[in-house]
């Protein structure tokens, strides 16, 4: 009979209306139920079922159901403690409360919430009541026909995640291609967009989970799991970059790593011996392409064995690392999270974890092992506090040696001999965390943050390490709030052209999720790319939070000069143009540990009004390949980057300037649709796409800039640590609401929190005299490296081209060169007021 039930709401999902719907599914309990007031929220009581709702901020709520008498532990792995237990008070109303940018309402027979903005514009609006099925259960939300929904981390498939359904079940997805589901991350969170309103839900629960945007219903997007607890957060915008910013608030900002990170990093799986790991050193300084950091992947261990080294492949692995930090580059060592079932005394790891009971478990008590990269192997158990501390004293012999960072792979975690490829859900582990209750755990609950506590452990350990310097950690598992200990990459990805596609979305919806600095294997792990591929790859990864190159054990060389001199030299003037452009990278890099934005966005974060017809920009099939780096610079790359066509690039809004040439661009508004057509409050102009047509060509990839940006460059260097020589480069592109800024610091430490950081911030205004340009004294105590700043300026000709600095009676002549006008600025410092006629 009940089977016989769901298949009727199932059939009725898709042709009645949501609360004909509902009504077909009645709630497990619906009389007597009771509803009590508390301080910042409501709590409706039923005989069997239980919710509460409460305002963490004006904007964010908490949503808890539970069954049985008592309320659920209330302890979590992403959400801090700080925002869980935050409180502001509400107005209590009778079918709910209102806090000053909320009105909640709540029905008691059913439970279902409505949540609306103050001018009563619903938000979200549950579709029927909560369905359990044993432990399992689902929530349903009314699904708008023009709401689009984003984030779920670097899952595959288009930036929307609309009419499509997930499973987050941290999954080794070797050669993943755009249907591969699941993946290696578990990140609970989307954002929802509707008519230029965001708001954001994550759900906390680590068990295996699974979100629906259409599939089961077209009236209704659910999420839910297969146990654990019915926890969840609501955050409201309206505004898409407030989301990402509660979604900060809530799970953590990420630290500010190292420098070098954002510089070009080179890796494959593997350099050996000793000698091509130098080779490859001196080749990229011969060549003189910039770059800064080597990877070392598995084959530097003696039998795959983490935390040893192979004596005869790497006889001397402190001088090699010694050699490479010489030529400036930094040294990334890959420790996968197992440790090889090697009870020797020469391999620590195994005895000083045995003896510390630092190994996850079987039911019946004994220690659990897998075959993986070193044969049968042990996994420690990453929800102890010691068992993390032991962890993380591991590094200490490889931080002697001189590494600079580690990279945790295999940690889903990835078993080969399971018919799941992971743990058995029975396997063991134990909870001792400030928060929670001590006990014990399945792997079932544990599964989806195992890696995010391995990564969790490398960089606490670092910080144990060495308290002063910032730790490096790449992590290729993780869960929401794992931002907090590590940058990742999406995974094992193919070197293909349809992967160089793929890797755009994947990105944009992990800056969404959190993840800021983040990217994607350059060329492709699996496979040979053509030269013609790795090209292309190159050019767009340069604009891309990390860039590293990497490819697999069998595969061809993909290194910047394969492919011949023509190809090298066009890959190296982008890696070169990434280089001058770390000052602005840089600034945006601090940006997100304040904000959380991501470096690499998607349009409608910028520009939330942007559309021709309704739907965010990003969705026209013009801009599907598009993304933003920062708020000023738009990538244009070929929405299928291997066909010979021209394409058409849509802008957000009409002013932009090609960044290659300073020129302004030429573009045409795009036509209205049928639908926008009788649409009452059309967009203006301000608002409305436009668009060029571009011929593609191997060595140009399309780069727009934002008209009334003020972007920082540097003279090109070979790497960060090399202090750049000659001016601060301002390029000035003349536009409405014209400003800039720079961070600075040293890019290695944590002195920027005791003040030794440099930040600038830069304006501009067009008047009938001229062009007023304000340059900020200096915020902070690190020191400038330039004594002098190169102002350029586009869009705007001087009719004079006299320049005064602080009404300066010496004056100097501004210098007309191609499609800008150019003078120097000396800088002490000091706030200045430029004046250019």
């Amino acid at each position: 009979m009940r089977s016989k039930r769901l298949f009727v709401a199932a059939v009725f999902a898709f042709f009645l209306p949501a609360a004909e719907w509902a009504q077909a599914n009645p709630p497990l309990s619906a009389s007597g139920a009771t509803v009590s007031n508390l301080p910042n929220g409501i709590e409706v009581d039923q005989a069997l079922l239980h919710e509460q709702i409460t305002a963490l901020r004006d904007d964010v709520l908490r949503i808890r159901i539970w069954r049985g008498e008592t309320l659920p532990e209330d302890a979590s792995w992403a959400v801090l403690p700080e925002a869980r237990h935050a409180s502001v008070p509400v107005t209590i109303e009778s079918a709910g409360f209102r806090t000053r940018s909320l009105i909640v309402g709540i029905d008691p027979q059913t439970l279902e919430v409505t949540v609306s903005n103050r001018a009563g514009d619903v938000i979200q609006q549950d579709a029927r009541p909560i369905r359990y099925d044993g432990d399992a259960f689902r929530i349903y939300k009314v699904m708008p026909l023009d709401e689009h929904y984003f984030g779920l981390g670097d899952k595959t498939g288009p930036l929307d995640r609309r009419n499509e359904a997930f499973t987050l079940w941290n999954t080794d997805a070797y050669r993943f291609q755009e249907s591969t589901d699941p993946l290696y991350k578990s990140i609970p969170y989307f954002m929802t967009y509707r008519a230029g309103r965001a708001a954001g839900v994550l759900l906390d629960n680590t068990w295996r989970s699974s979100f629906d945007f259409g599939k089961e219903s077209p009236l209704a997007y659910s999420f839910g799991a297969v146990a654990g607890p019915v926890d969840y957060y609501f955050f409201y915008g309206p505004d898409p970059k407030q989301v990402i910013e509660s979604y900060a608030w809530l799970t953590g900002k990420p630290p500010l790593p190292p420098l070098w990170s954002f510089g070009f990093q080179q890796s494959r799986f593997s350099y050996t011996p000793q000698s091509r790991v130098l080779e490859i050193a001196r080749r990229l300084r011969e060549d003189r392409i910039p770059s800064d950091a080597i990877y070392l992947d598995i084959d530097y261990q003696q039998n795959n064995r983490p935390f040893t080294v192979n004596r005869s492949t790497f006889p001397d692995l402190p001088g090699l690392i010694a050699q490479l930090k010489a030529k400036n580059f930094h040294t990334v060592m890959i420790t996968d999270l197992h440790i090889a079932d090697w009870p020797e005394p020469t391999y620590p790891p195994y005895d000083t974890g045995m003896a510390g009971d630092n190994f996850v478990k079987n039911a019946d008590g004994s220690v659990y092992t897998g075959m993986v990269w070193p044969g049968r192997s042990l996994f420690p158990d990453f929800t102890r506090q010691q068992t993390r501390r032991w962890w993380g004293n591991l590094y200490a012999d490889f931080f002697r040696d001189g590494a600079d960072g580690f990279w945790n792979d295999m940690n889903e975690p990835s078993i080969f001999n399971s018919p799941t490829f992971t743990m058995p859900l029975t396997v063991m582990h134990r909870i001792d965390e400030p928060g929670f209750l001590p006990r014990s755990a399945t792997h079932a609950e544990i599964h989806n943050i195992y890696g995010m506590e391995n990564s969790r452990a490398t960089y606490e350990g670092l910080r144990a390490l060495d308290p002063g310097s910032r730790p490096f950690v790449l992590t290729r598992a993780t869960f929401a709030g794992g931002q907090r200990y590590a940058l990742t990459w999406t995974g094992d990805n193919s070197s293909s052209w349809n992967h160089l596609r793929m890797a755009t979305p994947m990105l944009e919806n992990l800056g969404l999720s959190g993840f800021a600095f983040s990217g994607a294997d350059v060329g492709g792990y699996a496979g040979t790319p053509s030269p013609e591929l790795l090209t292309r790859w190159i050019e767009v990864s340069s604009f891309q939070p990390i860039d590293r190159d990497h490819t697999e054990k069998g595969t061809g060389d993909q290194e910047p000069w394969v492919g011949g001199e023509d190809q090298e030299n066009i890959r190296r003037r982008f890696i070169e143009t990434r280089y001058k452009l770390m000052p602005y990278i840089y600034t945006l890099a601090e940006e997100a540990t304040r904000t959380g934005l991501p470096l690499v966005r998607p349009l409608f974060l910028e520009f939330p009004d942007a559309t021709a017809d309704g739907h965010p920009i990003d969705l026209d099939s013009g801009a599907s390949a598009e993304f933003l780096l920062g708020p000023d610079l738009l990538i244009a790359p070929q929405p299928y980057p291997d066909e010979l066509d021209d394409y058409q690039v849509e802008l957000p809004t009409a002013g932009w300037y090609d960044f290659w040439t300073g020129e302004r661009v030429n573009a045409r508004p795009l036509p209205q649709s049928a639908t926008a057509a009788v649409d009452p409050d059309p967009p203006s102009d301000s608002n409305r796409p436009f668009a060029i047509q571009v011929t593609p060509h191997l060595d140009r990839l399309p780069v727009y800039v934002r008209a009334g940006s003020i972007l920082p460059m540097a003279p090109l260097v070979e790497n960060t640590n090399q202090v750049p020589q000659g001016p601060l480069t301002l390029r000035i592109y003349a536009g409405d609401s014209c400003e800039g800024t720079l961070y600075q610091d040293d890019g290695k430490s944590f002195a920027f929190e005791q003040g030794l950081f440099l930040r600038m911030h830069f304006s501009c205004q067009i008047t009938q005299e001229g062009l007023k340009l304000a340059i900020s004294a200096h915020e902070g105590t690190y020191p400038a490296w330039w004594k002098m700043i190169h102002a350029e300026i586009y869009g705007w000709t001087p009719k004079k081209g006299i320049v005064t600095i602080d009404s300066n009676k010496a004056a100097v002549n501004a210098n007309r060169k191609g499609n800008s006008v150019d003078f120097l600025i000396p800088d002490n410092g000091k706030a200045k007021e430029v004046e250019v006629r």
